[in-house]
């Protein structure tokens, strides 16, 4: 099964030149000049990030791609952005459509955090090394050989890692990140989507794909619900999956997959469970996510597609209930050629022509606003080139980055602007983001820890 092209949305890219998919979701938080400006901010132009960044323990972390296209896990210091240490890093097993894997950066008290990677093997030997160091040394702590792997995740206090996934003794493995002991495993594949301290709730990929949690300690099933159940038959993961929590829910969007034999589309849509007991709260079938976007937990965008396959308008839901919130209507969408940009607010649809006047809806009301003075954030790069990494799988991409745009003209603007939370995601009031270049880029204006686009 594919994730998503995530970490640059390729699929999403592609669709939207032909006026399909592109959209975005929205939180009220603000990304303005004030906030970069009146609280601590750094840059570090030296990394070239094409993983998301995850931090613990003062720490930043990210996967890097070195000017050969080999892979590095970079550690910068939270506080400054300076550069602690670097560790050759490699992916064995990763499918392109999940993006560039991050390192998982768990804390383990007293304000300290180990970084778990994925290493090169040593000569001689095949597959990859799991590697745990001092979040802020680098010092190695232990190592676990694997052969094929999505990857390492946090999940509450401990590590699940996906081990063997290109064999049929596919397993998650829980460790304890101190010294690697195991502390309870599960077969198959699985991804962590949402953890605390006592509970973790992973998606099983499999034919017919399910939503559990299980207790951190031990692994004990807390509850299950099939994802056919909150949907409806026929779902199939290949085209792509989000799940994002908020309060005592969690939100997955299933995306549509056209099978290539049959032709037929698989089920896809918006649904909504609680965290306590898995029960469906809402659910919104046939709608797809768009894309810029921001966590399908936080006021989702939607487009409609009818029984023929026709896109209807766009739609903005509330995530606490799945109502519609509002919504403009498919004869106010304006032709093609455009990309979707929104304000950091959420209160503003934008329809961006590079290089030509656009048009900005009310996302409220669903009437056109004037587009002169308006800005929008929106994909820096529409035609986004795959990573030339070394010794490795083709078609990853970098994640993508956003750029301000004014409009009514349809450039880009020249803004030292933070892009909006909806985008970067909050962890303890840090905001981190990527540049086009690949530069990492952190401000710390105290907003509630919140997942944005890549969760």
């Amino acid at each position: 099964m594919i994730r998503p092209q995530l970490n640059h949305v390729k699929p999403a890219l592609a669709l939207a030149a032909t006026a399909l998919l592109t959209g975005g979701a929205l939180t009220g938080c603000s990304g303005d000049d004030e906030a970069a400006k009146d609280n601590p901010a750094w840059q570090n132009t030296q990394v070239n990030a094409v993983s998301r960044a995850t931090t613990g323990g003062g720490v930043a972390t990210t996967t890097s791609m070195r000017p050969d296209g080999s892979l590095e896990t970079v550690a910068l210091d939270l506080a400054t952005g300076r550069r602690l240490w670097a560790h050759p890093a490699t992916m064995a097993g990763r499918l392109p459509g999940m993006g560039v894997q991050a390192p998982a950066t768990v804390e383990t008290g007293g304000g300290q955090a180990v970084v778990i990677a994925l290493d090169p093997a040593a000569a001689g030997h095949k597959g990859a090394a799991l590697v745990a160091r001092d979040a802020r040394t680098g010092q190695q702590k232990w190592t676990r050989p694997v052969r094929s792997t999505f990857g390492p995740q946090r999940c509450g206090p401990y590590v699940c890692v996906s081990e063997d996934t290109a064999l049929s003794s596919a397993r998650v493995v829980v460790l304890d990140p101190r010294n690697g002991a195991m502390k309870w495993r599960l077969a198959g594949i699985a991804e962590v989507e949402w953890s605390d301290a006592s509970k973790v709730v992973l998606l099983r990929l499999a034919a017919h794909p399910v939503l559990e949690a299980r207790a951190i300690k031990d692994g004990k099933t807390i509850w299950q619900l099939p994802i056919e159940q909150a949907l409806g038959p026929d779902v199939d993961l290949s085209g792509g999956w989000s799940f994002g929590a908020t309060g005592d829910k969690i939100i997955g969007y299933v995306a549509p997959y056209t099978n290539p034999q049959t032709k037929e589309t698989s089920t896809f849509g918006l649904f909504s469970a609680r965290l306590a007991d898995g029960a469906v709260d809402w659910m919104r079938p046939s709608v797809v996510r768009v894309y810029p976007s921001g966590n399908p937990a936080f006021a989702p965008v939607v487009r409609p597609v009818d029984e023929q396959g026709q896109y209807g308008g766009f739609a903005r839901l509330d995530a606490e209930t799945g109502r519609v919130l509002g919504q403009i209507t498919p004869t106010q969408v304006p032709g093609s050629g455009w990309w979707l940009a929104f304000p950091p607010e959420m209160n503003k649809l934008g329809f961006l022509k590079r290089d030509a006047p656009g048009s900005v809806f009310d996302l409220g009301t669903g009437e056109p606003t004037p587009v002169s003075g308006a800005t929008g954030w929106s994909f820096c790069v529409t035609d986004p080139k795959p990573l030339p990494l070394r010794g490795m799988i083709s078609g990853f991409y970098s994640i993508a980055a956003l750029c301000e745009f004014d409009l009514a003209t349809g450039k880009r603007k020249d803004s030292s602007s933070a892009p909006p939370s909806w985008f970067t995601g909050s962890q303890n009031g840090w905001r981190l983001w990527r540049d086009e270049k690949g530069g990492l880029h952190a401000v710390n204006d105290r907003t509630a820890t919140t997942p944005g686009m890549y969760g």
